[in-house]
């Protein structure tokens, strides 16, 4: 948590002039009892009504100028916390952006999203209070029992004792609740996740009646947590009881000890009723501080959490600044003993991985579901980085270049199609920002997206977050043409065209393969009807490439391909081929 402060570093100035207003503020309420105190024992006690006018004008002077300490505390606080809170927040994002697939996996979205929104808010409220109270309370509440000494030492004794018991309360509370708070926090990212789980597959747990069993396992997370905050409120809550039990039974002592000295001359009225505003502020001060404790547990547990993604390092070997050595004559994509197995799995997701794949050249990628396609694939632009053996591009070993230079080379269309809220055009922009609309009319023309884009607004079409407007194939082809675009040397479609009809995608095939600048494309189907055409063809059986070659030489050499056709085909167009 303490690492997080050298985000505060610009707005050093603004911490110091925020808890130093509030200290100015807090030394005129100092003052108020003995006003009052001169009040009862000059102006009410002899009759003087000038001195209580006078006196009056004082207590109003004292009030505004401790009116606009405060609102310039609150000022500089409130600059400081949202400072530091945007800085960190921009340091999160960053940091999450140069993470691995695999980091990214290991700790799930729901958890950064609860960290990068409200874990953040709770961070920045704690902060805004620490600056305005965390220095303001402590010096009321001694300044408060100094001032009592100055009027009697024996009445301020009463002082002394009760302020180390409340310590000892607010700080014992604070020392439990620390970790409860942060296992209330893991129980919300429980639930987050749950919840992002219903929203985004809502369709499919409708499809398949699940709504129900959703709906327990919601209320199951939802109730532990419950369970959880009201432990962790009911061990908080007793802070502000014990304090007005100690203060009163302070208060209590005090009038009956300022009440013996009053009879016995030693004290005057006024000076009572100064010693009883003071234990009043202490009071109040102490309540403010509790909760400002409970606060500060909350925001100390939520700054840990952020802090601990912060400090964790990308498992991906960091990129090079520089170009590599790169080979004209090598092939465009090789592949050389590959094994890779994803964090804390039980076994390989892909096994001595060799092929290649020249310049120009269609690859298919064929396979049962879990096969490895989406993995082979995954490890040309580096998404993760292989257990053992290498990826070359160009003849270069992928861990050798500069991620953007080697993502720029490669267009990537995800089995999940990702579109943004905003403008069609914008969303086809990520490809390429510097297109015009010409080039992107024509990509969206080769991904055969073009009739329903003219009919349906153009390039200004706005999309819904996900493009939840659109069906599943005008998703997909939009999701092509963006990565045409870029114009590629290698392009993945990685299960692209599932949702197109076999009209519509041998359409697509065929503008795809007919780009003039010839991408060697990587086509993931599970369907043979798909990459039967391509120039050879990958099948991959529970992370094994068990066959390549063409459609024809496969046939005959490859039962697992056979098998796939068979199901597929006609047994009569399977024999015939």
């Amino acid at each position: 948590m303490t690492k997080l402060f050298r985000y505060l570093r610009e707005y050093r100035l603004s911490s110091i002039l925020g808890p130093l207003f509030k200290l100015l503020e807090a030394l005129l309420e100092l003052f108020v009892p003995l006003v009052m105190s001169a009040m009862i024992d000059r102006g009410i006690g002899s009759g003087d009504t000038a001195f209580l006018w006078r006196m009056s004008g004082l207590l109003a002077l004292l009030g505004l100028a401790g009116l606009g300490f405060s609102i310039t505390a609150q000022y500089f606080a409130a600059r400081a916390s949202a400072g530091f809170a945007a800085k960190v927040r921009h340091a999160l994002m960053a940091h999450v952006e140069e993470l691995s697939f695999a980091d990214l996996d290991k700790l799930g979205p729901s958890t950064l999203i609860t960290r990068m929104t409200i874990d953040m808010n709770q961070l920045q409220t704690g902060l805004n209070l620490a600056l305005r109270l965390l220095l303001r309370s402590p010096f009321v509440v001694f300044g408060a029992m100094i001032m009592a000494f100055t009027i009697s030492v024996r009445a301020a004794l009463v002082f002394a004792g009760a302020i180390p018991i409340l310590a000892a309360v607010v700080f014992g509370v604070m020392l439990v609740c620390i970790p409860l708070y942060r296992a209330v926090q893991e129980k919300l990212d429980t639930l987050t996740g749950i919840t992002r789980e219903n929203l985004t597959g809502v369709r499919v747990i409708r499809a398949f009646c699940k709504e129900e069993d959703e709906t327990a396992r919601f209320c199951s997370a939802n109730g532990s947590l419950m369970m959880k905050q009201t432990f962790t409120g009911r061990i908080s809550s007793l802070m502000n009881p014990l304090t007005y039990v100690i203060v009163n039974f302070s208060v209590l002592l005090l009038i009956r000890t300022g009440a013996l000295q009053v009879e016995s001359g030693t004290l005057t009225q006024g000076e009572v009723v100064a010693l009883y505003n003071y234990m009043a502020q202490i009071l109040v001060e102490l309540v403010k501080l509790a909760n400002l404790i409970i606060n500060i547990t909350r925001s100390v547990a939520c700054g840990n959490r952020i802090q601990a993604v912060l400090e964790t390092a990308s498992s991906m070997q960091a990129s090079p600044v520089t170009l590599p050595d790169t080979d004209p004559d090598a092939p465009a994509v090789a592949f050389r003993g590959v094994t890779l197995r994803y964090p804390e799995a039980g076994a390989d997701a892909l096994t001595g991985l060799d092929f290649t794949a020249r310049r120009g050249e269609t690859i298919g990628v064929i396979g049962g579901t879990g096969s490895g396609k989406t993995s082979l694939v995954g490890l040309i632009p580096r998404f993760y980085d292989v257990s053992a053996g290498a990826v070359l591009v160009d003849g270069a070993d992928v861990r050798d270049w500069p991620t953007d230079a080697l993502r720029s080379r490669i267009g990537v269309v995800p089995q999940k199609t990702e579109l943004f809220r905003g403008t069609l055009r914008e969303n086809l922009l990520w490809g390429n920002p510097g297109a015009t609309d010409e080039e992107l009319m024509a990509a969206l023309r080769d991904a055969q997206a073009e009739p329903f884009v003219a009919s349906s607004g153009g390039l200004d079409l706005i999309l819904e977050p996900g493009g939840r407007n659109l069906s599943g194939g005008q998703r997909q082809r939009i999701a092509v043409a963006r990565a045409l675009v870029r114009r590629p040397e290698i392009l993945i479609l990685d299960d692209s065209a599932s949702a197109l009809d076999y009209a519509t995608e041998a359409r697509l095939r065929r503008a795809v393969l007919s780009q003039s600048y010839r991408p060697t494309v990587f086509w993931v189907s599970q369907r043979v009807h798909s990459i039967r055409h391509a120039d050879r063809i990958l099948v991959m059986d529970d992370g094994r490439l068990c066959g390549c070659g063409t459609h024809e030489t496969l046939l005959r050499i490859c039962p697992e391909y056979r098998e796939i056709c068979a199901s597929q085909l006609e047994r009569e167009e399977a024999a015939d081929a």
